[in-house]
């Protein structure tokens, strides 16, 4: 009985502190959630008078199963104890004094409830008129800011959406500004790749050529022959073949001076057939000089179709194929000009491919990209516009004439091959060794670049690899410990970030060898 009890108080302070939680969320809340406080406290009174009802439901039908358990257990006493029936009909009769006890405090409960019930009904409609009155005063506040803002409820939702909708634009751009420099960078990077794979895919040799040409002779002696009587047979060379022959006090050689290397060759090779035959004179001159002419034009049209073949292009017009081998006798700051352009060729079809564009259309443009460079007659147009006029005549696709006119930015480039020929010529004239000027700075920069390590303490020896894109330092043992190499390395590499302008990047290697000698004798 005493469960039953505390089963019922638990009930009761279960419904008070109900009564409390809702009393405390309505004062808290009535002015945004007004209705569901409503809501809620009906639910509250519905669960208390269902939970109520069913724990007196519960409780009865507790007692009865209990007189009726302990009625049976009375009687089994009674049949197997007949001396103690009288201690149990007084047992029994306790416990039902227990029973009606009970029953009479569950009236009780159930008055005191109703009670409780009627009470919170009343507190009920009173929280139901504050929250009338709370609702008009709101109402009021409302009408009062509308009169003093000078505008309505809905304008003002309006303007704060036009204001939000504004804000979330501008973030929007923010997001769209960063997304497009992130992506500029990881192209900007992609493309590096591209040019440094392309780079390293290529190997060709120095290139270096000169307006002047060195003639060898047997003995001082032919020099008399070939300049002949009163100089006629010099000044008959020279007229042929429009160069300047040179003879000094070089022993055994005479210099052969022209701009233009088509005609030192053939000078060259004139006054070989002249000097091995023996027979000197104007007439014997002029016939020699046009024989060699006609094999030079010759081997002109040869090596333009070699090349042509080596690198893979067909159907290339007979002229262009012409000024393809003319190409040979032309130099650019020392860089043999047909070298440069079989270069930019392979560089253009290995990066072309990268990119995912026709390799072939890009080795035309780029062998082709200089032809302007080698007209038979002197001319005062640029030679990217020439030579894209000559590409234009000769049939050449659209693609590849804007890749031949653009890549000095004469014109605007409208196709993907132009902005490649423009690179890869870039990277073949000022890769090292290319050109005098760039070899000059190259060596420089190795040597500052090696002079870079020697001002640190314990370098013994420094040697720039790869192009200087690699420095090892050799350090001495007995002064530098591995710690201190370790230290050494990011040091000189942070020197030379500082102090030194590089492409790329430079890979700092610091060796340091113990060595341990012994001799037997």
């Amino acid at each position: 009985m005493d469960q039953l009890v505390i089963c019922i108080i638990v009930g009761l302070v279960a419904l008070v502190v109900g009564f409390i939680i809702a009393r405390v969320i309505e004062k808290n809340k009535a002015t945004s959630k007004t209705n569901e406080a409503k809501q809620e406290a009906k639910n509250i009174i519905k669960e208390a008078e269902q939970k109520a009802e069913s724990i007196k439901k519960d409780k009865i039908y507790q007692a009865k199963e209990k007189f009726i358990e302990l009625k049976a257990e009375h009687e089994n006493v009674i049949l197997e104890r007949d001396k103690k029936i009288a201690n149990a009909e007084k047992r029994v009769k306790d416990k039902e004094s227990q029973v009606s006890q009970e029953i009479a405090k569950n009236k009780k409960l159930e008055k005191e409830l109703d009670e409780k019930i009627k009470d919170y009904n009343k507190r009920n409609e009173y929280l139901e008129k504050k929250q009338e009155e709370i609702d008009d005063v709101l109402q009021r506040k409302i009408q009062q800011l509308e009169v003093i803002s000078g505008l309505g409820a809905d304008e003002a939702k309006e303007q704060l959406m036009e204001s939000i909708r504004e804000k979330s634009k501008s973030e929007a751009m923010s997001i769209v500004q960063e997304t497009v420099e992130d992506a500029k960078l990881q192209a900007q990077q992609e493309a590096k790749k591209i040019v440094i794979n392309t780079i390293q895919r290529v190997g060709t040799e120095e290139a270096v050529d000169n307006c002047v040409s060195v003639f060898n002779l047997e003995s001082d002696d032919v020099k008399g022959r070939i300049i002949g009587r009163e100089g006629r047979n010099i000044r008959a060379i020279e007229s042929a073949t429009g160069v300047e022959i040179i003879v000094d006090d070089t022993p055994e050689a005479i210099i052969l001076s022209c701009f233009d290397s088509i005609r030192r060759e053939i000078a060259r090779l004139s006054l070989h057939r002249l000097v091995t035959d023996g027979r000197i004179h104007p007439a014997r001159i002029e016939e020699v000089v046009k024989k060699t002419q006609k094999q030079i034009n010759e081997e002109i049209i040869e090596i333009g179709k070699r090349t042509v073949v080596d690198l893979g292009i067909h159907g290339l017009h007979p002229e262009l194929v012409k000024m393809v081998g003319r190409m040979k006798y032309r130099s650019s700051y020392g860089q043999n000009l047909l070298q440069h352009s079989r270069e930019v060729s392979n560089l253009c079809g290995i990066m072309a491919a990268e990119l995912g564009l026709k390799p072939k259309l890009a080795k035309r443009a780029g062998l082709l990209h200089d032809i302007g460079k080698v007209p038979e007659n002197e001319t005062e147009t640029p030679h990217a516009i020439l030579g894209k006029e000559w590409a234009e005549k000769y049939g050449e696709k659209p693609d590849v004439c804007n890749a031949i006119g653009a890549h000095h930015d004469e014109i605007e480039m409208n196709n993907l091959i132009s902005p490649i020929v423009q690179v890869c010529d870039a990277i073949s004239g000022a890769r090292p060794g290319a050109r005098r000027q760039v070899m000059d700075s190259y060596v420089k920069r190795l040597e500052e670049l090696e002079n870079t390590a020697f001002a640190f303490n314990g370098v013994k020896k420094a040697y720039a690899i790869q192009a200087g894109r690699e420095l090892r330092v050799i350090v001495e043992s007995g002064k530098v410990n591995d710690e201190e190499a370790n230290k050494l390395s990011f040091e000189i590499s942070q020197k030379i970030q500082t102090d030194m302008t590089y492409p790329g990047q430079v890979k700092v290697t610091v060796i340091r060898e113990t060595r341990s000698v012994g001799i037997a004798k």
